[in-house]
């Protein structure tokens, strides 16, 4: 059965999930956490992705990107995992597929969906017992949007910038969503939408992509691993 084609569209954010493979290890050291953002970086500015928020685990990442074309996600996504994996090939003595085949990812709202998607990213660590709060992991974009540190990487997006005027506004302002839970259902509807390479937002919003792709978008209940 082929597989469907990827839902992108110009300027609309995306939340792309990429697993290593077998769910094996991805990153192994300090150093390969940098490895892998450096080359983010210049991927995504290669191919036209601005990213709002990531996080690295040690099996899998989670980006949440804002392409100026519609080839531009798997552009980036291809000549990242391309070049990650001849690193970490050559630097740890390893051979064989570091990646899980084809990343999977899906179209976000943005309207209140948006930055539901850019906790969900930033609580990875939390949700997997790794650290206590979010600030404590090192390899997310946690600390740029929640305080201000300087991350070359980040772009933030219209929906965050206006939590607030000021910078200093908008921290606190960022920083008081994760004082509330995320809703277990917004959970299993975007978990759904990343791994069907679907949508997550409105009944409005999914079913008006479902008409633009001829493809039905509807959220499908099943279970999902988290992460």
């Amino acid at each position: 059965m082929s597989r469907h084609p990827r839902l992108v569209l110009k300027n609309v954010p995306l939340h792309i999930v990429q697993r290593g493979n077998n769910r094996s290890q991805c990153f192994f050291v300090h150093n390969d956490y940098q490895v892998y953002l450096a080359m983010l970086h210049q991927s995504a500015a290669r191919f036209g992705c601005k990213i709002h928020a990531y996080v690295l685990m040690t099996n899998h990442v989670h980006i949440l990107a804002t392409p100026d074309d519609v080839t531009s996600p798997a552009l980036m996504m291809k000549g990242l995992g391309e070049r990650y994996a001849q690193y970490a090939n050559r630097r740890h003595a390893r051979s064989g597929s570091l990646w899980q085949g084809r990343y999977r990812s899906c179209l976000v709202e943005t309207e209140r969906y948006f930055l539901v998607c850019q906790r969900y990213i930033e609580l990875n660590p939390v949700r997997a017992g790794m650290t206590a709060r979010p600030f404590d992991h090192d390899w997310s974009s946690y600390r740029a949007n929640a305080h201000g540190q300087e991350n070359v990487l980040i772009t933030p997006h219209a929906i965050y910038t206006g939590l607030g005027g000021a910078e200093i506004e908008r921290q606190a302002n960022y920083r008081a969503l994760f004082l509330d839970a995320i809703p277990n259902t917004f959970l299993e509807q975007l978990r759904n939408a990343t791994n069907s390479n679907a949508a997550f937002g409105s009944t409005q919003f999914v079913e008006a992509l479902s008409v633009q792709f001829g493809r039905e978008l509807r959220r499908r209940r099943k279970h999902c691993r988290p992460g």
